[in-house]
């Protein structure tokens, strides 16, 4: 199993397959998964020539679990510790979710600075800011964000069941059908990680305001959103995410639950590679 290890001493642990001399796709999860998450997609890529990266956020998955740094300068760290010790260049960086906000962070503050990034995706991404206030009226009340603390210390097991078998992946709509071995690999990944890094996660992925991330960067940046997604609305995340960076394309799947690029895989990857390839 291969690691790289912080300037604070967290173990963060990685995968890196393909190619060492063809093109990077680095691929960020979401809370509280891990990069198994991406299996599909870096399949996907790797079939078509890439080589492809993915890593465990510190206290998920496979990496230590620190009970310091878990806020989004840290991930952003992170990742930037990875794709030093593997020198890559030129590469895409597609975030998911809380990955998404990663990925703003490393690409505004490592990534352009240091020459390493060519392209982002951003796919249900938190960003700009998801807690509402006064200058985000439109954002999540505290409240919901308190509920998930609470319900995550007094049931984690119960808890990340429940919203993997109900809106992550929008198996609580009407005649949806749901898919087992979905459910059971969110959940597994969940619970492979630690009660306290997705306890403070909470705070890091509803709290953090990405706005002056998103001015920051110039690179061609790919928005993915699903107009059904009950985890980060797109009006309060996309269609904001259009506006402040400079060189963006957006598109909005009807229909999609936030959890789209397991249960729409056959459609969203074939638009990142388009927009890769472009």
């Amino acid at each position: 199993m291969a690691y790289v290890t912080t300037s604070d001493g967290t173990e963060i642990y990685y995968k890196d397959w393909g190619p060492k001399d063809a093109q990077p796709i680095v691929f960020h999860h979401g809370w509280p998964l891990s990069s198994d998450d991406w299996d599909n997609q870096m399949l996907f890529f790797l079939a078509n020539g890439y080589r492809v990266v993915a890593h465990d956020r510190r206290g998920h998955g496979r990496s230590s679990q620190t009970d310091i740094g878990h806020d989004m300068d840290h991930y952003a760290s992170d990742a930037s510790a990875v794709a030093e010790h593997l020198d890559l260049r030129n590469a895409v960086h597609i975030g998911h979710s809380t990955g998404g906000g990663q990925v703003a962070r490393y690409v505004a503050q490592y990534g352009e600075p240091q020459g390493r990034v060519a392209k982002a995706v951003l796919v249900s991404a938190i960003p700009p800011l998801m807690l509402r206030t006064e200058a985000n009226p439109d954002g999540t009340p505290i409240e919901v964000f308190d509920g998930f603390r609470q319900a995550l210390a007094a049931d984690r097991a119960g808890f990340f069941l429940d919203v993997a078998s109900g809106p992550f992946y929008g198996f609580n709509r009407p005649g949806a059908k749901t898919s087992e071995a979905i459910v059971r690999n969110w959940w597994r990944q969940g619970m492979m990680g630690s009660a306290l890094a997705h306890y403070e996660g909470i705070k890091a992925f509803s709290e953090t305001d990405q706005t002056e991330d998103l001015k920051a960067i110039s690179v061609p940046t790919l928005i993915l959103h699903g107009d059904d997604d009950q985890v980060v609305p797109y009006a309060d995340a996309a269609l904001l995410q259009e506006k402040l960076l400079q060189n963006a394309t957006l598109k909005i799947y009807p229909g999609f639950p936030h959890g789209m690029l397991t249960t729409h895989a056959d459609v969203i990857n074939p638009d990142l590679l388009a927009f890769i390839r472009s």
